[in-house]
């Protein structure tokens, strides 16, 4: 409510609103559907605060002013130096302590949700180590973003019951920030223009009190009463879908012990941990085992059940506004079903099918999962990721061996598992984009999880009684075999400066009509770079992906074309950090601060990614390497920043920048923490613990490096035309539609008509028995469509190569 006395704040809009540092220290929840809100901090302040949605941030930053009311002005997230412990492993309330760098005071606090509430609690006690503490004046600073929006906020200086609270509204979500004691004083400003940092930057004590501020960028001042509470007391930020919803949240936390509210949420963390498998026995110097599985849950949704976004976490977010909307917390099936897999390999079996479930549900009409989504299901990019597509299956594969009992009757998951696979045969092997989601082409990361999961649906169909088993092994067989022929550059510049005759490349572009698929042909567009420096030969660029054709079992570890392309990896991508060797996704890269530090704004330089020295330590246990697996574990360890406990994207690998806050082996300015590293961990923690891989299919291994399966034809497809093939090859011909194919073998001299195949996954094949012909002959065929009484209108030719 307003009325002519109220003070409205001036300075409208305010400045254009920015995120906070991605460099996150602590995340937390508690674990249950009770209290929809989460949690962020660093620089030993509360950050984004989520709600009613883990996808959905509702502030930017929340911390303390400390001044003497004359001259002395400090802001603790940049005057101080910080410690952030949990109150017990694996446990995520913190308890923080903040000490002014001039040492005139410390800041102590607890910080946790309310397990029964959406409320996020912080206990506070002030600690002057110079004076007393009534020399000194502390102030709260919010500034709220609702909703994912710093602009359009409104808030004011209001009661809830004849209780003083600050509140805030946009787009039908609310918060309220109370003080077990009452405010001495209160404002609601204007970012940059009318807030309390302005005022107590020039005056060093509160001489503005604003009532209202609407529609903008905003933030709220409040006095904490230090006599009235002697130095301790409780801050309550409460959330909710009306302002008076947020502030009943708030008051009636406010009415709990603290203590009590603390056992309980400390109680039902340490419940789920102990149904854990004690991966972390014997103790590591610096276990993140604990910390790794609660990240894993913390990021989960408490709506969208099996919902687990990639990061509570906006990369370079200090330098980011409204336009980055999603920023990491979407969800990203990939990251996903790495997550699951690692709930897995943890033992939390509940856990691990409840994101089966989310997938299904989430699943495309057309059987693929969006590139990213909101945790409702709505595509946020609209890219298509063809080992995002697999990705699932493979889970699905994962449960049935580890944990079948879990499951239910198989045969529920059929659908979503047949319409994946056919999603899969219909539009590959090439994919839109590759794993880094930036380039099309032949993939060695998603050709390996494409035929990982097409070997594994074809065993959930021969399980559930279907017929499609064998065209998926067909396909699977296919690819498996041609995995060189596309992505195996030879005789390269790289490979004679390098003394290897090969390696699989990063990515190799899709054929184009004239040119046949072939690593040595075409240009990749190296995103994230500058114009002039976007593109490279597609022979010229390396990536650990490579690995995951050993990882999936496609591969054995000492075949010498891997070998030969671990060189090259080595070569090329390996730093030497303190903690030990760390890799870069490509050379290339742009995704990563600048030269100076500045942040990534569109281009930069790639850093070092600590999950890749997971996947290398994968690589080393598969080849029976265990203690470089170990050594491994122990980059990954120490790649945190001091006490947090939390695994980056990226990590800085320059000389340090403490301007920049980058220091040589440690967080950069990406997304931290990264529930896909913490992931990566976890399941190599299991890994080490069984002497094999955890999440290798048993198929593929069985399949080709067991029994060296090999498929006999080459496929043709209206949106992968095949330009030439082996001699000695069956060509398959693959449309998405029955057809009269008109052939010929011998230049239309003679020709012959033949009706395709209906494979029940959406695709109708016929196979040209072009194995005898030699080399320079051509098949050459058109089609004739009888559901549209038509013919094609264009003759295809396929070449037999030499």
């Amino acid at each position: 409510m307003t009325d002519m006395t109220t003070r409205y704040a001036p300075g409208w809009p305010g400045i254009p609103p920015r995120w906070t540092s991605s460099a996150k220290t602590g995340a937390g929840t508690a674990l249950n559907q009770h209290s929809k809100v989460w949690f962020t901090l660093s620089h030993g302040i509360l950050n984004e605060v989520y709600f009613p949605r883990v996808d959905q941030a509702c502030t930017r930053d929340m911390g303390f002013i400390v001044t003497d009311g004359r001259k002395f002005f400090s802001e603790e997230k940049r005057n101080c130096s910080f410690e952030n412990v949990p109150v017990e492993p694996g446990i995520p309330a913190y308890v923080l302590t903040n000490s002014c760098h001039s040492g005139r005071y410390r800041i102590h606090k607890e910080v946790l949700t309310d397990p029964y509430r959406s409320v996020v609690l912080q206990k506070i006690r002030f600690e002057p180590l110079q004076g007393e503490l009534s020399d000194y004046h502390l102030y709260v600073l919010l500034a709220p973003h609702l909703a994912n929006w710093g602009k359009g906020n409104t808030g004011w200086i209001g009661e809830y019951k004849g209780y003083p609270m600050f509140f805030a509204e946009r787009d039908r979500v609310a918060l309220s920030l109370a003080c077990s004691v009452p405010w001495k004083k209160a404002s609601v400003g204007f970012v940059g223009t009318s807030d309390g940092w302005q005022d107590l930057s020039d005056h060093f004590q509160m001489e503005w009190e604003y009532d209202r501020a609407e529609n903008g960028n905003i933030a709220f001042t409040g006095e904490i009463d230090l006599e009235a509470t002697k130095g301790e007391f409780v801050v309550a930020l409460g959330l909710g879908a009306t302002w008076t919803e947020a502030g009943q949240q708030a008051r009636s936390s406010l009415f709990e012990d603290f203590a009590e509210i603390r056992q309980h949420y400390v109680a039902q963390w340490s419940s789920w941990h102990n149904k854990l498998l004690q991966l972390d026995e014997p103790k590591r110097q610096s276990d993140l085992y604990r910390a790794s599985t609660a990240v894993l849950r913390t990021h989960e949704s408490k709506d969208f059940l099996g919902g687990i976004i990639a990061s509570l976490s906006i990369p370079w977010g200090f330098n980011k506004g409204d336009e980055d909307l999603g920023g990491y917390h979407l969800v990203w099936p990939r990251d996903l079903v790495e997550t699951a897999g690692a709930l897995l390999a943890a033992g939390a079996v509940t856990d691990a099918v409840r994101v089966l479930r989310y997938l299904e549900a989430t699943q495309e009409a057309t059987g693929n999962w969006a590139q990213n989504l909101w945790l409702d299901g709505r595509p946020y990019w609209g890219g298509v990721q063809m080992d995002e597509t697999a990705f699932p299956i493979l889970l699905l594969d994962l449960l049935r061996r580890e944990a079948p009992e879990s499951l239910g009757k198989l045969e529920r998951w059929w659908p979503m598992t047949r319409k994946a696979a056919s999603f899969i045969v219909r539009n590959g092997p090439v994919t839109m984009q590759d794993r880094w989601e930036e380039d099309a082409g032949y993939s060695p990361f998603t050709l390996a999880a494409e035929i990982s999961a097409l070997l594994a649906a074809a065993d959930i169909a021969d399980l559930t009684g279907h017929s499609e088993a064998q065209t998926m092994r067909d396909t699977a067989d296919a690819w498996n075999d041609n995995i060189e022929r596309w992505t195996y550059a030879s005789g390269t510049d790289l490979a004679q400066q390098l003394g290897i005759d090969g390696y699989y490349v990063r990515i190799a572009p899709p054929a184009t009509d004239g040119a046949a698929a072939s690593p040595l042909q075409g240009f990749v567009p190296i995103k994230n770079r500058p114009p002039g420096e976007d593109g490279e030969h597609a022979y010229h660029v390396i990536s650990p992906d490579a690995l995951a054709l050993v990882r999936f079992g496609l591969r054995a570890p000492d075949d010498p074309r891997i070998l030969n392309t671990l060189r090259a990896i080595d070569a090329l991508l390996a730093v030497e950090l303190p903690q030990g060797p760390c890799w870069y996704r490509y050379n290339g890269d742009g995704y990563g601060e600048h030269k100076d530090g500045s942040a990534f704004d569109g281009t930069g330089i790639g850093r070092p990614w600590p999950l890749l020295a997971g996947e290398r330590g994968h690589y080393a246990l598969a080849g029976g390497h265990r203690d470089e697996a170990e050594a491994l574990l122990t980059v990954m360890e120490n790649s945190t920043a001091g006490q947090s406990r939390l695994l980056p994207e990226q990590v800085w690998d320059a000389a340090d920048l403490p301007d920049h806050e980058l220091f040589r082996g440690k967080p950069s300015g990406s997304a931290c923490p990264l529930v896909w590293a913490h992931a990566e961990y976890v399941k190599l923690r299991r890994s080490i613990r069984d002497g094999k891989v955890f999440d290798q299919p048993p198929q593929t291994v069985q399949r080709y490096l067991v029994e060296k399966h090999k498929r006999n034809f080459v496929g043709w497809r209206v949106n992968n035309k095949t330009r030439s093939i082996p001699r000695g090859k069956l060509l398959r011909i693959i449309l998405f539609a029955p057809a009269r194919v008109h052939w010929s073998l011998d230049g239309w001299t003679t020709a012959l008509d033949t009706d395709t195949r209906d494979t029940g996954l959406g695709i109708h094949i016929l196979d040209l028995p072009t194995a005898s012909l030699p080399a320079g002959a051509q098949a050459a065929f058109t089609f004739f469509w009888p559901s549209e009484n038509r013919w094609e209108g264009t003759d295809y030719a396929v070449k037999i190569e030499a």
